[in-house]
């Protein structure tokens, strides 16, 4: 990139205050930043290792609380930064610090080092690089977004860089956006149809923990801490040529949509890198403290996101820049969706109490491009405030569904008085949506990154956190999860046969619910995190997908590719746009038509009726003794032929009639298992 700066050629002209950011004609460039409370704003270009520093009149170059100008005779491609003066005074919020160099929030390319984990400070993110490659047309290829339906959809979550990572990948760019490509024959096979990306907004792995003990050095290995809102992770582009990461996770897009894949992208609008450490400088703490952040009377920060400190997101100016980013991600790199991190905090006015009627979403709601996308929330924060069920007042929204994972986690291991709140969850947790219509409201999850993994929650009573060096103090402490009789790793068959049929039990629950279901990188093939509940600072093989352990477990991969498939085939049972009324489900215990809803424990059936008459029938026994059931009479000329019991662990799954699964009025179901039958027509053989 050629930056030379001809200083003394540099001519200027006070500008305009929209857009905000950087903006680039055919004769000059203007500059607009937000800045409510400072004194004065530097506008800095730099030329190499020289700097050329041009102040902004607070009387020609500010309109309201926007700082402009307008700057001729740039080069095509250069770097630029700001300095801000003011007060500085903590009580009352003000941190202004003239003589640091900080980024434009709007800077569509920040220039960050681009090796993971290189030794760095936050200056190393405080200069923002303008190159006419970011406005190149990309050659989209006429691709389309792929447009599923909401409750059609099966999401995977998973980590870009831990994706590839691990070398039996055998991916020929590991931990990148082309290093996911690679592996789109891999997700086509599973049979998910959108994945949901750990944050890949730029961000300082190294910020919060990048020490060494003599075992592991830690890293921010998840990246829930943002940089800046525009950009693509540098550290997950192959190439090193400026914005390669924005051609780079466009290419993957384009390709995963090529194959009928959906990205969302999980986001986090609810606290910033800069933390509560007030000598740490990146752009808001310098910019304007006091506006950028939620503070309490004396200066200090509210942290309703666990994280140091909260964004001000129903500030209008911190409105604006969240609106601008989401609309750049949908329109410049074609996403289709995104997941909120602590959403709650997007409802939080000025002193942190809950808006009936929150300024962003309102907007969001109303936003000819972002109310069109799909829009999920997890909706509760650090600070307490839990909001399930009220998202969607907001909008389309749809909610990580924490009641669906702690019911479906006590029911499969067999907790008492379960059954009638088993029972709504796997219909679509009506109790909670039912003002809204239907069941695409609840995203369904039994595990997700934050948390045990699907074999540490049949594995382990107890986190086991002490590799992150916090004493294990941190993560979850009541996870709903159960060892099987055995704590961790253990050679008993008896103990192994067992888990196995949980991990199966758990994955036709999910899979069979009303609702959209997301499944966790790696839970396919049975990953372990060794029992730490919390690994967001490990880049290493707890939190990597593991390929060798994919082959050695591919039975386990076959069940859940089976199951993904049959949803599909099955979808309009399975993936109803509203919920279920009395004549599309009858319930049953081991009698037909008979639940007992009041047992305490016990086995509980549904059937899940189809017009077209082939009916689902799923049974689950999830007491420590066999059960005998009756099944309900199939429909005149049809016979119920077993697809699939979770006792039998090695068996994989096959659809269609097979005359050695023909069911007759008895069936005597395992301890710990589940049934899934189907209706065929009784001359099928």
């Amino acid at each position: 990139m050629s930056t030379s700066i001809i200083f003394s050629s540099i001519t200027t002209s006070p500008g305009r205050p929209f857009p905000l950011g950087l903006s680039s004609t055919l004769h000059g460039t203007n500059f607009a930043i937000f800045s409510k409370n400072a004194t004065q704003a530097i506008l800095v270009l730099f030329n190499g290792a020289e700097s050329f520093e041009i102040p902004l009149d607070k009387e020609k170059n500010r309109t309201g609380d926007v700082w402009h100008i307008f700057v001729k005779h740039l080069p095509a491609a250069f770097m630029y930064a700001y300095r801000f003066d003011g007060p500085y005074d903590e009580k009352k919020g003000h941190l202004f610090k003239k003589d640091l160099l900080l980024s434009d929030p709007y800077a569509q390319l920040v220039a960050t080092p681009i090796i993971w984990e290189e030794k760095r400070e936050s200056k190393d993110f405080n200069k923002c690089i303008y190159s006419p490659c970011l406005f190149e047309e990309f050659d989209w290829e006429d691709v389309r977004r792929p447009n599923l339906p909401l409750e059609n959809l099966i999401i995977y979550e998973m980590h870009v860089r831990g994706f590839t990572k691990q070398p039996s990948s055998l991916v020929k760019k590991p931990g990148t956006f082309l290093g996911v490509i690679e592996k789109i024959p891999y997700l086509k096979s599973l049979g998910v149809n959108a994945i949901e990306l750990l944050p890949i907004f730029e961000f300082d792995e190294t910020h919060y923990l990048s020490h060494t003990n003599e075992q592991i050095q830690l890293c921010n290995y998840w990246g829930y801490s943002p940089v800046n809102f525009f950009q693509p992770m540098n550290r997950y582009a192959t190439s090193k040529e400026i914005g390669s990461s924005h051609q780079e996770f466009r290419e993957m897009v384009k390709e995963l949509h090529k194959n009928g894949i959906e990205v969302i992208l999980d986001v986090v609008f609810n606290h910033t890198e800069e933390g509560n450490d007030k000598t740490h400088y990146y752009n808001f703490r310098g910019i304007d403290n006091s506006e950028y952040y939620m503070l309490d009377e004396n200066g200090n920060y509210l942290n309703y996101s666990g994280c140091g400190n909260t964004f001000h997101c129903n500030q209008y100016a911190v409105l604006q820049l969240i609106l601008s980013s989401l609309r750049f991600w949908v329109s410049e790199m074609h996403v289709d969706g995104f997941r909120f991190d602590e959403a709650s905090i997007l409802t939080r006015e000025d002193n942190g109490n809950p808006m009936a009627q929150p300024s962003v979403l309102k907007i969001i709601k109303m936003d000819s491009i972002l109310s069109k996308v799909k829009l999920i929330a997890e909706p509760w924060d650090a600070g307490g405030l839990y909001q399930q069920g009220q998202f969607p007042s907001w909008g389309r929204w749809s909610e990580w569904n924490s009641q669906y994972r702690d019911t479906i986690r006590r029911f499969i291991k067999g907790d008492n008085f379960q059954k009638g709140i088993f029972a709504r969850r796997l219909c679509g947790s009506q109790d909670l949506y039912d003002r809204w219509q239907t069941p695409a409201c609840s995203i369904n999850f039994i595990t997700a990154h934050d948390g045990f993994s699907l074999r540490d929650l049949v594995s382990y009573n107890h986190k086991d956190n002490l590799s992150n060096q916090e004493n294990n103090r941190d993560g979850l402490d009541y996870n709903e999860s159960w060892n099987c009789g055995v704590e961790g790793e253990t050679s008993d068959p008896k103990i192994q046969k067992l888990r196995d049929q949980q991990i199966r039990n758990f994955f036709l629950t999910l899979l069979l619910s009303q609702g959209v279901p997301m499944i966790l990188m790696g839970d396919e093939y049975g990953h372990t995190k060794k029992g730490n509940n919390n690994t967001w600072c490990h880049d290493n093989e707890l939190n990597w997908f593991l390929w060798d352990k994919l082959e050695q477990n591919k039975n386990l991969f076959h069940f859940v590719s089976f199951l993904i498939q049959f949803r599909k085939t099955h979808s309009q049972i399975l993936c109803r746009n509203h919920f279920l009324k009395d004549s599309d489900i009858d319930w049953h215990g081991k009698n037909p038509f008979e639940p007992e809803w009041q047992e305490n424990s016990g086995l509980l059936a549904c059937t899940l009726k189809n017009p077209t008459k082939q009916d689902i029938y799923v049974a689950f026994n999830p007491t420590h003794t066999e059960m005998t059931l009756h099944l309900p009479p199939p429909r005149v000329g049809y016979k119920w032929v077993r697809l699939i019991d979770t006792f039998f662990v090695e068996e994989i799954p096959q659809e269609g009639y097979r005359p050695e699964n023909l069911l007759t009025e008895k069936y005597t179901l395992g301890p710990y298992s589940s049934l899934l039958a189907i209706l065929f027509l009784a001359d099928s053989q």
